[in-house]
């Protein structure tokens, strides 16, 4: 009977069973990698120009980025991804606080941010980045550490080695340096009219930030830690959110030029609330001696905020704000190679103050509105 038909249909039925079970799993252990890759399900083919799909094409590799966005019960989470948006992990899942302006240090092993129990119904991006408490956390969020209490440490920035940390102190026109371990106060310095954005720069020596100035307001400039007077980046006015190149020889910023005029002659405009004599908001960079300010990308009735340059220095992340002074908007990611861009169809800008500018490609990232993207090379999470 061993070796009967009956006993032959059955090893074969047995096998048969086997192989789509093996199969299956198989299927089944892909499509789970896929979805925690965040791959499965891109729709790749909503990108129709050919030059930005080849852009989409060449971020996939590119890193991660970090940034804070609202999570299905409205409250500001953190989130990486891909620079071209794919692979989405929410990294906080707070369901009861905000978390927000997550910036990578210690080679991109670790990140602090701000957690905020409630925003104001009117919440500017101004003024985040000094309320709430600050948070250092492992980069993909695990282990949180909460560092003194509400308000304390504003402005945070962590120095190169990660070591220590920086804070600026407004009204006691003071920028107070600790030891990140200890929170010892190491020393402090004039602030030098910087009074938002403190940001340390890769090579150590400086600090840059928002600052008024010789009777300008919302100039950019930088100080070095170890004594000397600021150097004034920006050539205009109304400027804010910089931070520096990974090689620390440059800085970018967002700019606002008053002086463009609109295409439409303010319609626009006034239909959405702006000020019509300022309509233009722009991305520039500038060396660290404020000699070279050159347009990155500039896009009519949006305000163009938090650029971050990837850490080989050859492309810009940056979020796209519908009304200014709001928190979040959609991001955008461009190669430097191609700028300088004008973002839309204009031609006021093109005529003058950039006539060499091209119309892309830009990649508009299909992600939720965001709040300063950060960007890093570095593994997160074993990836």
């Amino acid at each position: 009977m061993r070796e009967g038909p009956l006993y032959v249909w059955k090893t074969a039925f047995r096998g048969f069973r086997a192989h789509v079970f093996v199969a299956t799993l198989l299927a089944m252990t892909a499509l789970t990698l896929m979805t925690l890759s965040g791959e499965a399900g891109e729709k790749t083919s909503t990108v129709k120009d050919p030059q930005v799909k080849g852009l989409y094409n060449e971020l996939a590799d590119k890193g991660w980025i970090v940034y804070s966005a609202r999570n299905d019960q409205g409250y500001y989470n953190l989130f990486i991804s891909r620079p071209n948006g794919t692979g989405v992990r929410n990294i906080t899942r707070n369901p009861a606080s905000h978390e927000l302006g997550a910036r990578f240090f210690d080679v991109g092993k670790r990140i602090f941010f701000r957690r905020l129990a409630k925003l104001r119904e009117e919440q500017d991006y101004n003024n985040v980045l000094r309320e709430g408490v600050l948070v250092i956390a492992n980069s993909d969020g695990s282990s949180p550490r909460t560092l003194g209490g509400e308000g304390d440490y504003p402005w945070a920035t962590v120095s190169p080695d990660g070591k220590q940390m920086a804070c600026l102190y407004r009204k006691e026109g003071k920028i107070r340096i600790f030891d990140l371990d200890t929170l010892k106060v190491i020393r402090e310095m004039p602030r030098q009219g910087i009074f938002q954005h403190l940001g340390w720069s890769p090579g150590g020596s400086e600090f840059c930030g928002t600052a008024n100035v010789e009777g300008r307001d919302w100039n950019i400039a930088t100080c070095p830690l170890e004594g000397g007077k600021r150097t004034i980046i920006s050539v205009f006015s109304d400027c804010c959110t910089p931070d520096w190149f990974p090689d620390a020889r440059r800085l970018i910023f967002s700019h606002r030029h008053p002086g463009l005029p609109s295409d439409d002659g303010g319609a626009t405009a006034k239909r959405i609330g702006e000020d019509p004599k300022a309509s233009w908001t722009m991305i520039t960079m500038a060396d660290r001696a404020g000699k070279e300010n050159k347009l990155v990308v500039a896009e009519q009735y949006r305000h163009l905020y938090f650029a971050c340059v990837s850490p080989d220095n050859k492309y810009v992340i940056y979020s796209r704000l519908v009304k200014d002074g709001s928190l979040a908007g959609p991001m955008a990611v461009l190669r430097l190679a191609d700028a300088p861009i004008l973002d839309g169809p204009w031609t006021a800008a093109q005529e003058q103050y950039a006539k060499n500018a091209k119309r892309g490609p830009i990649l508009h990232l299909d992600l939720p509105e965001a709040f300063h993207p950060e960007w890093t090379y570095a593994r997160l999470g074993g990836r």
